[in-house]
């Protein structure tokens, strides 16, 4: 059983430090995207409906994006394509004053 206990030790650790990242890297953004499968940080967003034969998906784009994932060694990536059949969620961050 200590394997286990290690195991669930060690992905809690990372998932500390996930967090940690993310709200560093957070104020460098502008928006918030969530998707059944990822949550991402971006500067830039654009978001295509697409409907063919009844059926509906969205196409995101992300430019400038962090991508929250403990199991990624670089969380930065230029561009992001997502397509999906599910619910998105695009939020514009607040801007800080300067």
């Amino acid at each position: 059983m200590g394997g286990e206990e290690d195991l669930e030790r060690y992905e809690a650790e990372i998932e500390l430090r996930l967090y940690q990242e993310y709200r560093d890297v957070c104020p460098m953004f502008s928006y918030v995207v969530e998707t059944e499968r990822r949550f991402y940080l971006a500067n830039e967003v654009i978001s295509t409906v697409h409907d063919e034969g009844g059926r509906s998906w969205v196409e995101l784009e992300l430019r400038d994006a962090w991508v929250w994932d403990m199991y990624r060694h670089s969380r930065f990536v230029s561009s992001v394509r997502v397509v999906t059949f599910r619910d998105v969620n695009v939020e514009e961050l607040p801007k800080k004053e300067v």
